[in-house]
């Protein structure tokens, strides 16, 4: 099937009128989503807090987040697979109870190697939820109730990661870091019980299983495992100066070109490829890509500038964080509507380049910038990420046929979450060069040779002198962190310029979409 034929042949359309079942278990997906997505976020302001906990190292307790995230991608790209064989039903039954006990078993670890293997279960397990609530949107609602469903989901999958840090930081703050994981006991058992007894939109088919590609499930969970530790670890390790990075990256390369070849020339394979050849779906990929740059990267960035800049704690960061969550809750519903009445090529390009112009004014940022400062680039930041997520999303699953659309969602979800990955990469390779760099700038301006800096460091002697003695070495301490932390700020803004010129040049790549001509979809 060409492209063009996906896109201008509509397939058979779900019924006008949906059951109020379908609805009740929609919802209780979309509720099981939030939490799988949530759980990545939730720990990010809590580590220290779980690293007293379990007694881990400060090299260790990163994988508290790491495992999560490496099982995560393997699973989505195999839910589509997953879905055939089990059923919709079946499948998120299976992973919303299992992933509800991961989270006790989170919640009673009492070493880091505990966490981990809980951890990467858990991670698993949420995997699977994620891309079978899109696809269900899909299959189970009609063209005319996309202007509400889509931002549903589009809030969900992108307010979870931004108040993740927010709840987390309440959490721990008012109970203790177990409630970061007990807290999905409740709901966790509310949805295995709503979905089981609402969800019947298809059938299981058990005899997959007998052509059911193991060696392929390995080499993806290599190749996307081993993929994922090198972006979250790479820049912390210096990329190609560690021996562990270069190995993956041998693994990576390798299984990874094995499983390409295998997946195209199996008669069944277990990731279906064939959306690619739909433009839309294509080009949605990569501009989900990107917003998984913006979504993710960002949520990093600002938490990062305030806690190591401004020393805010982890729930002041949470509630100057949390404007962004606000802005989305706003504008999901204009961006529904809009989706129906205007071109999505123009609410992807106005979604990117409203993501331009609020890093463009972060980049003017400041050691001194604070919440108000940071207030109007969160705004564009939310408003940006809901046009751009409920279009993208439209535009890539929305053409789709019912068989296509299965494996569809899961790589179109995949390639969200990479984004981010490669976005983090980038982003702390990028901070850790550019901070070196302003701080051998400042190092050179701020010696003693120079009238201001002899100046500053008397006026800080001076003032150490009344609190008691080595008023010296406090004022050149003190000196030497301010010096630090411009350079860190300058380093941060010089970032926010990078996404400035990606998040602009992705609007290039508009001319590529071809506007569907019937909004299409799954359907039965």
């Amino acid at each position: 099937m060409s492209a063009t034929a996906t896109i201008t042949q509509a397939p058979q359309a779900p019924a006008q009128t949906v059951p109020v079942r379908h609805i009740v278990a929609f919802f209780f997906m979309v509720f099981g989503m939030f939490m799988a997505i949530l759980d990545i976020q939730i720990v990010s302001s809590s580590l220290s807090e779980i690293q007293a906990g379990i007694s881990a190292s400060a090299d260790e307790i990163t994988w508290v987040q790491t495992s999560y995230l490496v099982a995560e991608v393997v699973m989505i790209p195999l839910s589509g697979t997953l879905t055939r064989i089990f059923s919709t039903r079946w499948l998120f039954v299976a992973s919303a109870a299992m992933f509800t006990l991961m989270s006790l078993m989170c919640a009673l670890s009492s070493s880091i190697g505990e966490m981990m293997v809980w951890r990467a279960l858990q991670g698993f397990l949420g995997g699977a939820m994620i891309p079978t609530v899109f696809a269900t949107s899909f299959t189970i609602f009609p063209p005319r109730l996309r202007g509400v469903i889509s931002p549903i989901i589009g809030l969900i999958a992108t307010l979870a990661p931004t108040v993740g840090p927010t709840i987390g930081g309440y959490l721990t703050d008012l109970f203790s870091w177990h409630w970061l994981f007990l807290v999905n006991i409740i709901p966790g058992i509310l949805v295995t019980i709503g979905t089981w007894a609402t969800i019947d939109f298809d059938k299981p088919n058990f005899s997959l299983i007998k052509t059911f590609d193991w060696a392929g499930m390995i080499l993806l969970a290599i190749f996307l495992g081993s993929l994922e530790y090198i972006l979250e670890e790479g820049a912390a390790d210096d990329w190609l100066n560690s021996d562990v990075i270069r190995t993956l990256i041998f693994i990576s390369a390798t299984s990874g070109s094995v499983f390409f070849w295998r997946m195209f020339t199996k008669a069944n394979p277990l990731v279906d490829f064939t959306a690619f050849k739909n433009r839309n779906f294509t080009a949605g990929c990569i501009f989900s890509f990107t917003m998984g740059i913006g979504l993710y990267g960002l949520t990093y960035l600002y938490p990062v500038y305030l806690a190591r800049v401004q020393n805010y704690s982890a729930m002041m960061i949470g509630e100057t964080m949390f404007v962004t969550g606000v802005a989305m809750f706003l504008t999901a519903p204009i961006a529904g509507r809009l989706s129906t009445k205007v071109d999505p090529r123009i609410m992807i390009g106005g979604g990117f380049f409203g993501f331009a112009i609020g890093t463009w004014q972060a980049h003017y940022i400041t050691s001194d910038w604070a919440f108000w400062e940071l207030l109007i680039p969160q705004i564009l930041r939310g408003v940006s990420l809901m046009m751009c997520m409920v279009t993208v999303t439209n535009i890539a699953l929305g053409t789709l046929t019912p068989v296509e659309l299965r494996g569809g969602s899961g790589l179109f979800n995949l390639t969200r979450n990479l984004g981010g990955a490669v976005g983090l990469a980038l982003i702390n390779t990028t901070m850790n060069q550019r901070f070196d760099l302003h701080l051998q700038r400042l190092h050179e301006d701020v010696n003693w040779n120079s009238a201001t800096a002899q100046g500053t460091l008397q006026g800080m002697t001076h003032a150490f002198s009344r609190l008691g003695s080595n008023a010296d070495l406090a004022a050149l301490k003190q000196l030497t962190l301010f010096v630090r932390r411009q350079a860190f700020t300058l380093a941060i803004a010089d970032i926010f310029l990078i996404l400035t010129i990606v998040f602009l040049a992705i609007i290039l790549m508009l001319p590529i979409l071809q506007k569907p001509k019937s909004a299409a979809g799954g359907g039965h």
